[in-house]
């Protein structure tokens, strides 16, 4: 959409021990029973147009679901997206750019968290061999970093060191390719890239490819090989963006930007391999999509509830799921309180969701009803400009 052709103008199961849904490396949940009473750090990932400058932090009471003011965490240019340590000592974003050192390239950037306050001190930076990185993930091991490319249309692992500090890039791969739509899929454009919960497969979401790109992951070397097969289409011209897993790891989900619907999978951990099982429009009957298209999918960590958020209608769609046959069923939409939500996330109790309402310069907070998954204000949010991203960290006082 309009964002991403700005944005490069501006140049083992381990799965209660992540938080959301089992998407590796998206900080991790060791005290599910303290967090229930606790707070939680929220970051924030941003474009820095406007008075925007970097990645800001504020704090979740899980108690009564209310925000705290946001401060600005670090100062770096277009932190769209941010990844969580497992350790919790560290935070990787990307810097959605496409002139890094430079070079025609983005930049993925390393910091050292202060657990206390949540606020950032940078370690290092190193490219992420494409230009434009929208979407990055730290694998289960703490070992690797993982990033998208855009812009680039290409998926790099980045080695961690011991300090948290980042390698070169040990692995990287060129997308190759096109779909149906002249506008928006003349070439691949990595839109985001997650892990599995055994940490052998990443899944990397092309947009321009209309196909989710499977890799086998080796976490000890940091290496990304293609898997046999090596994608999944959707239907054309969909344009898939980001991917969720389930949390009981048989079935997965990615949402198509550009025809807006959801689409879910089968998932064989042992092969790596996805297999449609239905896709679903993510609006209610009628509406027209012009200037309309999804931005983000989550799973609900106790696995009945599908979620996506719809930028132009402005809502979160909300999807029951059957967790016997893989189906779905649409049961409603709510108002995201603002305009163009793009990411939204749970907390890892699945009691609260959040939602960035970019043009709004909004973030909105939410009561989940566990057994509806109906999604109603609780009436806190806050001002921070341009957000994109949200993740979760458990503060000092609850570790």
């Amino acid at each position: 959409m309009s964002d991403r052709h700005e944005r490069q103008l501006v140049t083992t199961f381990a799965l209660a021990a992540l938080l959301l849904t089992p998407q590796v490396g998206e900080a991790a949940d060791k005290s599910g029973k303290k967090q229930a009473a606790g707070k939680l750090h929220v970051y924030v990932g941003t474009y820095t147009r406007g008075e925007s400058e970097g990645v800001y932090v504020s704090q979740l009471d899980l108690k009564t679901g209310k925000l705290s003011e946001a401060k600005l965490a670090a100062k770096l240019v277009n932190p769209s997206f941010v990844s969580i340590h497992p350790s919790r000592k560290f935070v990787y974003a990307v810097g959605e750019i496409n002139d890094f050192q430079g070079k025609k390239t983005g930049g993925v950037s390393a910091f050292a968290v202060n657990p206390k306050t949540g606020q950032l001190k940078l370690i290092n930076q190193q490219s992420s061999e494409g230009t434009g990185p929208c979407h990055l993930v730290v694998d289960a091991t703490g070992k690797n970093v993982l990033v998208a490319n855009y812009g680039g249309g290409s998926v790099a692992c980045l080695p961690v060191k011991a300090d948290g500090s980042l390698a070169k890039a040990s692995s990287f791969h060129q997308h190759e390719g096109s779909s149906v739509n002249p506008q928006r899929q003349k070439g691949p454009h990595a839109h985001s890239i997650n892990v599995d919960a055994g940490n052998r497969f990443a899944m990397a979401a092309d947009l321009g490819l209309d196909k989710v790109l499977v890799y086998r992951f080796d976490a000890k070397k940091g290496t990304l090989t293609p898997n046999d097969p090596p994608s999944v289409s959707v239907k054309p011209g969909g344009g898939p963006r980001h991917f969720a897993f389930h949390p009981n790891g048989k079935f997965a989900f990615t949402n198509n930007e550009i025809t807006l619907a959801l689409t879910a999978f089968r998932y064989d951990a042992q092969a790596g391999t996805l297999k449609e099982l239905q896709t679903l429009s993510t609006l209610p009957k009628g509406t027209d999509t012009k200037g309309l298209s999804t931005a983000e999918v989550r799973v609900h960590p106790n696995g009945k509830f599908v979620y996506v958020s719809n930028r132009g209608h402005d809502t979160i769609a909300i999807f029951k799921f059957n967790q016997k046959n893989g189906k779905l069923k649409a049961i409603g939409h709510v108002s995201t309180g603002g305009k163009t939500p793009r990411n939204f996330n749970l907390d890892p109790s699945g009691r609260f969701a959040l939602a960035a309402n970019q043009d709004t310069h909004n973030v909105v907070v939410f009561r989940v009803n566990q057994k509806t998954g109906q999604l109603t204000p609780t009436g806190s949010e806050i001002k921070v400009f341009n957000p994109v991203c949200i993740r979760f960290m458990e503060t000092e006082d609850d570790s």
